[in-house]
């Protein structure tokens, strides 16, 4: 997916990120995500670390000179610590800055930039045209796992089918793919024996490990592989 093609799914994610934080009083952070045994400020701070890595890359693009998203996993996970362990106004402050500091890094690429070469975090080599998907997945699954009352439902249709899309994309690349055909009624993804049926929302949480579905003839004591 290009940078023209995603910016705006960008855009209107970041609103929904803000939106679900906006949602919930400062007490409410240090209360349970629906990730099992991540705090909602520990998803504050993974988005917020995440947009400056995100600046990271399109620095790379942009200059030409190596800037990893991260120096490395374990400077990664302590920052993100570090962030989440902030008084709650800080970490919310935090979080907002830093969407703007990527706001300001993706208005100012120079258009060529987009087509540089950059390595994500996982070591995957992509042009920078990814990154505002790379930004979109974050935004717009970590709202909803906040639990503020926004769920995938809420997510708009096309970006919900490029998230489907992105998992089974990541699925193949890694030799993974379930032997399940999940289906929404009007479009397949995937194939094998078991199927797995629902609207879009529904098999977007189901994909990403946020929900279980319930007409599904999968075996539920084998989950789907990760996704990121």
């Amino acid at each position: 997916m290009s940078a023209p093609g995603t910016l705006g799914w960008w855009e209107h994610g970041e609103a929904f990120f803000a939106t679900a934080l906006d949602r919930l009083p400062e007490p409410d952070l240090d209360g349970p995500s629906l990730l099992p045994g991540w705090p909602r400020r520990t998803v504050v701070a993974h988005v917020a670390r995440n947009a400056d890595a995100l600046v990271n890359l399109l620095t790379w693009a942009r200059t030409g000179e190596a800037t990893p998203m991260y120096a490395s996993a374990a400077a990664r996970d302590a920052a993100i610590a570090e962030t989440a362990s902030l008084p709650a106004a800080d970490l919310v402050a935090d979080c907002r800055a830093a969407g703007r500091r990527l706001a300001t890094a993706v208005r100012g690429m120079p258009e060529e930039a987009w087509t540089a070469e950059v390595r994500t975090a996982q070591g995957r080599t992509v042009t920078a045209s990814e990154v505002p998907w790379m930004r979109c997945r974050e935004v717009w699954v970590h709202a909803v796992d906040l639990d503020a009352g926004l769920g995938f439902g809420h997510v708009p249709d096309d970006v919900l089918t490029e998230l489907i899309d992105d998992v089974t994309r990541t699925w193949q690349r890694r030799d993974q793919t379930p032997g399940v055909r999940f289906t929404t009624g009007t479009r397949d993804w995937g194939a094998g024996p078991a199927t797995a049926t629902g609207d879009l929302a529904d098999v977007a949480a189901w994909v990403t490990g946020r929900r279980s579905l319930a007409r599904s003839t999968a075996d539920r004591d084998s989950p789907l592989p990760t996704w990121l």
